[in-house]
């Protein structure tokens, strides 16, 4: 709650000042309740920020976005998506199925835009390539990973032997790939996945 909170506090403020000059998360209060009305607070201010409609301009810090309003309607669209599946694994039971077409646009925005976002791959010395199959959308990616290097997505028209695949349907693959329990199945070296994680 308080993570989110302060997400959409950092968000609204981008929204606010498209410079970014001045783009500041609020600081959640430490009272329960008082973190409650606080997060209400800003899940309305949000909301109020995407009647501006999706060509509004809005700061990002992620270099692969465009700087507008609807590059965040995607992204804390997301981001409340996983949040929400923490919060179900923490209570216990189910979890919520996501629309095959929403997680396949999870699964996209996190290797095709979030991932680029970390600055020093100096770390990581994967060497291989990568298949992600959400199989009930027919949707492939294929990710070449270099020592050193950010991985870059490469052309799924063209013949190759995967080190390591992830598939599934597109709800199962989405929790994969962003580290979430998941039914999808991860054949191969699964070591090579660890650049792909959220930065």
């Amino acid at each position: 709650m308080r993570h989110i909170a302060r997400v959409h506090s950092w968000t609204v403020a981008a929204g606010a000042d498209p410079s970014g000059e001045n783009v500041r998360a609020g600081t959640p209060p430490d009272d329960w309740d008082a973190l409650l009305a606080w997060w209400e607070e800003q899940r309305e201010a949000l909301r109020k920020m995407f009647t501006a409609g999706p060509d509004a301009p809005a700061w990002l810090s992620f270099g692969n976005y465009t700087r507008t309003v609807g590059s965040w309607a995607r992204r804390q669209a997301h981001e409340a998506a996983i949040h929400r599946i923490d919060a179900e694994l923490a209570r216990g039971g189910g979890t919520v199925q996501f629309d095959p077409a929403f997680a396949g646009d999870g699964i996209d925005e996190l290797l095709a835009m979030l991932v680029w976002g970390r600055r020093d791959w100096s770390a990581f010395a994967a060497d291989g390539t990568v298949l992600v199959h959400a199989e009930d959308i027919g949707r492939l990616w294929t990710l070449r990973l270099l020592p050193g290097k950010a991985p870059r997505l490469a052309d799924t028209e063209q013949p190759f032997e995967p080190d390591v695949t992830v598939e599934g349907s597109a709800d199962a693959v989405y929790r994969a790939v962003w580290r979430r329990p998941s039914a999808a199945s991860v054949t191969g070296d699964a070591a090579l996945l660890e650049p792909l994680a959220a930065p």
